[in-house]
């Protein structure tokens, strides 16, 4: 497999730092396996009126399992996703986010994700499979 040049320039929609259009979702890594974060989207992030579009609680739920694998040392890409979205996300609410690392087999790392209310009501949860790669960071 050749090496992916992956930069880090801050922009990336979900977390960059630098991205002012983006979520800016600011990780928690208490323990080995374990990613956590909060997200509270706006308006401009409904699909319809004041529910959080879909693709965007997708969105969240890949990047905590990605940047987990990411934090353990693991560079990592997403190769498989699958999301269930139980109950809408609403524009406004606080969601938090956890992801987690169940095993490793070969290059593949399988993860979970979930987004829940602040009473812990599960509102999506996803599963991916994700493909270590040799990166190069810069």
């Amino acid at each position: 497999m050749s090496r992916l040049d992956l930069q880090d320039d801050q922009m990336c929609y979900a977390c960059g730092s630098k991205n002012t259009a983006g979520l800016r979702l600011h990780f928690r890594h208490p323990q080995k396996y374990l990613l956590t974060s909060n997200v509270v989207f706006k308006k401009r992030h409904q699909g319809y009126k004041d529910i959080v579009h879909g693709g965007l609680v997708a969105t969240v739920l890949d990047e905590m399992m990605v940047n987990l694998c990411w934090k353990e040392k693991m560079p990592a890409v997403t190769a498989e996703l699958t999301v269930r979205l139980k109950k809408p996300a609403k524009v406004g609410q606080k969601i938090f986010l956890e992801g987690r690392i169940s095993k490793e087999k070969g290059r593949a790392i399988y993860a979970s994700a979930n987004a829940r209310t602040e009473t812990g009501e599960l509102l999506a949860e996803a599963n991916a499979v994700c493909i270590r790669i040799p990166a190069v960071v810069n």
